[in-house]
């Protein structure tokens, strides 16, 4: 069982260049993407991804908010899953709030455009794997 799981999870996340976001599509499908790291996190509860407003990504979290992130530390075969709640936030305080200079490569109109959107995933509850065992965790 984890001591600290905010520790133990936070430096498995910190290590990663990908996450694995899953949205629900129409049908009811599971759809996963592989996406930059989180921009942001609080603790293993709230994390933060930029991505464009015209994605079919956006358009599935508007339609069913629910979602899973997993971050996989593929050196030593160990991996988080985090099932939760996908916000799009479209607010001035957030996209500034994860704008990093370099961005206007994806959005070419800079903070303002209207392209760019910022994914505020909150989770509430996750599995972690580490020595062939998997163990539950409530946030």
């Amino acid at each position: 069982m984890m001591r600290d799981a905010v520790k133990t999870i936070g430096n498995l996340i910190d290590k990663q260049k990908t996450a694995y976001i899953s949205s629900v599509d129409e049908e009811g499908f599971p759809n996963t993407k592989a996406m930059l790291a989180p921009r942001k996190r609080e603790g293993i509860h709230t994390f933060y991804f930029t991505t464009n407003t015209s994605s079919k990504r956006v358009s599935q979290y508007r339609n069913n908010s629910k979602a899973c992130l997993y971050f996989c530390d593929r050196r030593f075969f160990r991996g988080v899953m985090l099932k939760g709640i996908m916000e799009v936030l479209e607010d001035a305080e957030s996209k500034e709030m994860i704008w990093q200079t370099g961005d206007t490569i994806y959005y070419s109109l800079g903070v303002t455009d209207p392209d760019y959107c910022v994914l505020k995933f909150t989770a509430c509850e996750g599995r972690f794997y580490q020595n062939f065992k998997s163990e539950d965790f409530e946030i």
